[in-house]
């Protein structure tokens, strides 16, 4: 239930998800979008939900200092301005890859399994994690923490949209054979459609959920979504798997290659049937956004 009166805070709001959200929120929600620069406890006074999304952006030169310099001092100040101010809920958005890179066929990963962060990025999100867990046990303010996978929709950047580039050029790309790979997905839309529910679901309080398209997909399957979504014909060629892990092998790059061939799934079920909810929108609706150009 939505109820309009509801106060939201926001950081990272100018970002890829931050500023989908806002848009999606801004019609039932008072919301503030906080930047680095303005947080304080004047600008977010009165609020009922702080959504956490600001972080280092991914690079390959970052390290993980770099990320506690810039992550977890962030973490420590937004926790302690809202227990100061006694804000109800946070909810801060993390990632899958705290539970690891890659599962096997038979295997899901579920919010209780293992937590095998491998790297930098995840290893930093994680202690931000267990650093918004401590300082708000025993406290009035609510945690909820949203892991997700890969997230994709309209202005989305790094390799997915690499690749959806290549495949709207036309050229010829190797991966029609890699069709037994199943990995899990989410639409920035429907990422955004379970924040909204987290905001003031009474069962989401001090909850750990997973999000994904729920349609797990493989990377044969991906790749003709996206020549789908963007009219052209799908030219993948049927490239055996063991020449992308020869590869891999020869050019040191097996990381790479196993995200390209290897599985990661996610089991949704838990936030599913705690908050009673599915994913609105389908991978067909996402990819279609995704493959939008911007004007």
């Amino acid at each position: 239930m939505i109820f309009s009166n509801l106060k939201v805070a926001v950081t990272g709001g100018n970002g890829f998800i931050g500023s989908v959200l806002i848009s999606n929120l801004k019609n039932d929600y008072d919301i503030t979008s906080i930047s680095r620069q303005v947080l304080n406890g004047e600008e977010v006074c009165d609020i009922d939900c702080f959504i956490h999304l600001a972080g280092l952006a991914h690079t390959e030169n970052a390290g993980l200092k770099d990320y506690i310099e810039s992550d977890l001092i962030l973490a420590d100040c937004v926790s302690s301005m809202c227990i100061e101010l006694g804000i109800k809920r946070f909810i801060y958005i993390s990632t899958v890859q705290v539970l690891g890179l890659a599962t096997s066929e038979t295997e899901f990963l579920t919010p209780f399994s293992e937590e095998k962060p491998s790297t930098v990025q995840a290893q930093a999100k994680l202690m931000v994690e267990k650093k918004l867990e401590s300082s708000f046990r025993g406290t009035q303010t609510e945690l909820v923490i949203i892991r997700a996978p890969l997230v994709y929709g309209e202005g989305v950047k790094a390799n997915f949209a690499s690749l959806m580039k290549l495949v709207g050029k036309g050229f010829p790309l190797p991966f029609r054979a890699i069709k037994q790979n199943k990995r899990s997905l989410v639409s920035v839309y429907n990422l955004v459609d379970l924040i909204k529910v987290c905001i003031d679901h009474p069962k989401a309080a001090n909850q750990v959920f997973l999000v994904s398209d729920d349609d797990d997909m493989s990377t044969a399957r991906m790749v003709a979504l996206m020549a789908k979504a963007q009219g052209k014909a799908n030219l993948s060629l049927p490239v055996p798997v063991w020449c992308f892990k020869l590869a891999g092998k020869l050019f040191k790059k097996e990381a790479v290659v196993d995200r390209l061939v290897g599985s990661l799934q996610l089991d949704i079920d838990h936030t599913k049937n705690t908050l009673d909810w599915a994913p609105p929108y389908s991978v067909e609706y996402g990819f279609a956004l995704a493959a939008k150009k911007k004007d």
